[in-house]
């Protein structure tokens, strides 16, 4: 269950950094505080193939760089997230990349649903992410079985796909691309061990 501050307010990084290092996800959204109880197994074990996907992508390709919950995206003063996962490419790190966190739009964020997030991670949090730029959002249902993607257009992250086969992501037009096949990516945790694959 996600927990909200009582009323929204201004938030500077300083104090969002002095947030209790707890086991919860500590957000700032449009100056509202929440704070979500540590994910559940399936979120997990889901985040980390898609790291692993992302993290071979990005270093196979020299495509960019990919960074895994916790890590915030500092967007401004009183939004402050930590998605799931983003993905920034090779020619904007220096400019969105330091030791702190991101500190503007990746290029592609990737949020897990749980009960406790879809319906932030559908409503607010995608209205934010448009409003501060971010070209590409995918939600990942688990319970649906299926990854829904969301690109920028006339200044809303607006739905284009809704994959339940093979997603694809291309940072660049015409360069690489990642092909990931989603019934692989959200099979069950209690599965024979096998290696996280890509989509042919």
């Amino acid at each position: 269950m996600t927990t909200q501050s009582a009323a929204v307010r201004e938030w500077t990084y300083d104090e969002f950094a002095r947030l209790p290092d707890d086991g919860n996800r500590h957000e700032v959204i449009a100056g509202e505080l929440f704070v979500t109880p540590p994910p559940d197994s399936t979120h997990q074990k889901v985040s980390g193939r898609l790291n692993h996907l992302f993290e071979g992508f990005a270093e196979e390709q020299d495509a960019g760089i990919t960074f895994a919950a916790p890590y915030a995206v500092i967007f401004g003063e009183g939004d402050y997230v930590e998605p799931d996962l983003i993905f920034v490419r090779r020619d904007r790190e220096e400019e969105v990349i330091q030791e702190r966190g991101a500190v503007a739009a990746p290029d592609l964020i990737i949020e897990i649903l749980s009960d406790s997030t879809a319906y932030r991670d559908r409503g607010i949090k995608r209205q934010r992410y448009a409003a501060y730029g971010v070209p590409e959002y995918w939600i990942v249902d688990t319970d649906a079985r299926h990854v829904e993607v969301y690109r920028l257009s006339g200044g809303d992250l607006r739905r284009v796909e809704v994959a339940d086969d093979v997603v694809r992501y291309q940072p660049v037009p015409g360069g690489p691309e990642l092909g990931i096949d989603v019934p692989h990516l959200l099979r069950p945790v209690h599965h024979r061990p096998s290696r996280p694959r890509r989509a042919d």
